[in-house]
């Protein structure tokens, strides 16, 4: 049988293993020991500077950042709509109500023109956001100086969802370090891996210390068990966070695949037609977490949907890009600044194979699949 092409699984370096070992040798195992806080201090490294708590998940993060930042039940938290259901979701544990904010085109991710017309028309009716979550998508950070400037001049909270962006850049720095939080995703199919978690950063220590602090069941400096406040359990394992300090060290040749990748792909479909793909914006670069493209099926001969179940029946894993929050069953009461850019770009995007880990036959399976699609359609 021909082996199964995946969309983005995870890839180990081999520098793992000691990490890992260390923490059997040492009987460190439960959510506290040497790998976590040197994997905290070296992720700080990696993304210039700050202060970093190692968790469970992304989705933990920014459930804490949530909570760090004071939202309450009944407040409104401005939110992408373009992106995983996971950005959204902790809002909603903090019973508030998420605002969607509609994309550009340029990067896909949420528009700082449209976000600055909300807010200062909210600010005239006296109903501002308690926050802002912007998304970094695909890889590719949003123009975030403009919207760190609207929420600024409103003492807005700007938490950045970093959480497929780690190796990006933004006119020369990291996304998710430009607001009062970010947070980042290790998840399996992230660019770089620790099964499972996630890393919550700022410039304030204070917030960092206090996110440890609730990460750990918020229990208070006594030497019984006793807790003025609700806490959690999101800290992330000594085990996996010496797989994290492991994959550290080969990001930038992750992102170099990747960004690999996306050559080879844009170089043999890029002429193809109804094929455009993501473009990069001119103030940064983007890691091509995933590499993703458009299919406009007047163009193309056949839709985005019967393309990916073309590939489909040639074992090549392919998905549609995010659907977008507000068109989601569980959101459908919910506001939505916009929408119709987001909800184009999930109509006709999809998501090729990305992984670090392709071979060069497993991208010419996929190229040469397309393109024999695209000729049927023509024949």
């Amino acid at each position: 049988m021909t082996k199964r092409i995946l969309l983005s699984t995870p890839h180990m370096s081999g520098e793992e293993i000691k990490f890992i070992q260390e923490a059997f040798d040492t009987n460190w195992i439960a959510p506290v020991g040497p790998n976590i806080e040197a994997f905290e201090e070296e992720f700080c490294q990696v993304i210039g500077g700050g202060y970093a708590a190692a968790l469970s998940a992304g989705t933990a993060a920014l459930h804490l950042a949530l909570r760090l930042v004071g939202v309450s039940p009944g407040d409104e938290v401005f939110c992408s709509t373009l992106t995983f259901i996971a950005t959204a979701n902790p809002i909603v544990y903090q019973k508030a109500k998420p605002v969607f904010i509609d994309s550009d085109g340029i990067s896909w991710n949420m528009d700082p023109n449209l976000l600055a017309e909300t807010i200062e028309y909210r600010a005239k009716i006296g109903k501002l956001p308690k926050a802002v979550i912007l998304v970094h998508l695909y890889g590719q950070s949003a123009d975030i100086d403009p919207i760190l400037k609207v929420c600024n001049n409103y003492s807005i909270p700007l938490i950045e969802d970093a959480a497929e962006a780690l190796g990006a850049t933004y006119k020369g720095k990291a996304p998710g370090t430009f607001g009062k939080i970010g947070i980042y995703s290790f998840n399996g199919n992230k660019i770089i891996t620790t099964s499972g978690g996630g890393m919550l950063v700022s410039k304030d220590p204070q917030l960092v210390t206090k996110a440890k602090f609730l990460a750990t069941q918020a229990r208070d400096p006594a030497p019984h068990y006793q807790h003025s406040e609700i806490g959690y359990n999101y800290r992330l394992s000594n085990i996996l966070a010496g797989v994290g300090r492991g994959q550290l060290k080969v990001l930038q040749d992750r992102v170099a695949a990747r960004r690999k990748n996306f050559e080879i792909y844009q170089q043999e479909l890029g002429n193809l037609p109804g094929i455009q793909f993501m473009p990069e914006a001119s103030y940064g670069k983007t890691t091509r977490w995933l590499t993703c493209i458009t299919v406009d099926p007047k163009k193309f001969g056949v839709d985005r949907e019967t393309l990916r179940l073309k590939l489909n029946e040639k074992h090549i894993e392919t998905r549609p890009v995010w659907k977008p929050l507000h068109l989601q069953p569980v959101f459908a009461d919910c506001e939505c600044i916009g929408g119709t850019i987001a909800e184009d770009l999930f109509t006709n995007g999809l998501c090729l194979p990305s992984g670090s880990n392709l071979k060069i036959e497993d991208l010419k399976r996929v190229i040469n699949a397309i393109i024999q699609v695209s000729n049927y359609t023509r024949s």
